[in-house]
């Protein structure tokens, strides 16, 4: 199992540039195999995040979790990737995903139409980008689009797709290289993901696919605390139907259970139970409370770092 980090802050502040390039170059230092970036809305842009951070680092995987592909045509954001994937050498996973209903109607005021199609569709398109002719045409139920399409530097690009769900499952096994299933535990992980992703790739005669989890954590003795924190952080996933499900069919009944909190011994115990369950990538979003906050990020890194 690869130990993957977040780089910007999400939970507490939003992190400026800076900060995201002193993340970076401490999670290669410590040794961790990718850092990360979300896309949200009170966050920076997460493809100009990667580029801050890519400057400052050498071989560490670079990656989003996840951009919204509501909200940028697949043309554009396949010009951006490329670009961004030339200028890394190679070191770009483009994590993407339909997001939730709220966030692109309410939030943003598109319609969130067939997402599972949409997201097929998508995936197809990104895929046409890397053949490098010239040239994308495609004629799908909801994408057509007739348009030439060159960028210097493109190539194979890597694809992990946001999904928990069946639909979405089924498309990340058959198009991508794998899924980022946010805030799933290592039940809904070992019953639900593994099985019908690789079931998917199987199917479809690609390769074993990476499966990915954002899991925040935190290296604490204040047990108590770091519950209460997580309980206010996350009881917003409580209330979106997708990660209800996945609630529903893992180990726990709150999305704070979901949260790895505790010593270092009770951490690396728990996520080896992860990697039991079959996780490839564990993407660890750290979050911290009360005073001492960069020292329980440290601890929790250094933990990370040890497993």
């Amino acid at each position: 199992m690869r130990i993957g980090v977040f780089i910007s802050e999400t939970w507490r502040h939003s992190s400026d540039l800076d900060e995201v390039r002193q993340r970076a170059r401490q999670a290669e230092a410590l040794g961790f195999s990718s850092a990360w970036v979300p896309y949200v809305m009170r966050s920076l842009d997460a493809l100009l995040s990667i580029q801050a951070a890519g400057a400052v680092t050498k071989s560490m995987e670079l990656g989003s979790a996840v951009i919204p592909t509501y909200l940028f045509h697949p043309l554009a954001l396949a010009r951006q990737a490329h670009t961004l994937r030339g200028e890394l050498g190679g070191r770009l996973t483009l994590g993407i995903g339909c997001s939730q209903q709220v966030v692109i109607e309410k939030m943003h005021g598109l319609p969130f139409t067939r997402p599972a199609q949409h997201v097929r569709e998508y995936v197809e398109i990104l895929r046409r980008t890397t053949e490098q002719s010239g040239h994308v045409e495609y004629d799908g139920e909801l994408f057509q689009l007739d348009s030439p399409f060159l960028t210097p530097g493109a190539g194979p690009l890597s694809v992990l797709l946001g999904a928990i769900g069946p639909l979405m499952l089924q498309v990340a096994g058959e198009l991508t290289d794998g899924t980022i299933a946010t805030m799933s535990d290592e039940g809904a992980i070992e019953r639900v993901i593994v099985p019908a992703i690789n079931s998917a790739a199987n199917t479809a005669g690609r390769p074993a696919p990476r499966v990915g989890a954002v899991i925040p954590i935190i290296v604490t003795d204040d047990l108590e605390g770091a519950q209460q924190a997580a309980g206010d952080y996350f009881i917003m996933y409580e209330g979106l139907p997708r990660y209800k499900r996945m609630i529903e069919l893992g180990n726990h009944d709150r999305a704070a259970g979901l949260c790895i909190i505790g010593n270092e011994r009770a951490v690396q115990h728990r996520m080896q139970r992860f990697a039991d369950a079959g996780l490839t990538d564990f993407i660890a979003a750290p979050f911290t409370f009360g005073d001492q906050t960069e020292i329980q990020r440290q601890r929790t890194l250094e933990c990370l770092a040890d497993f």
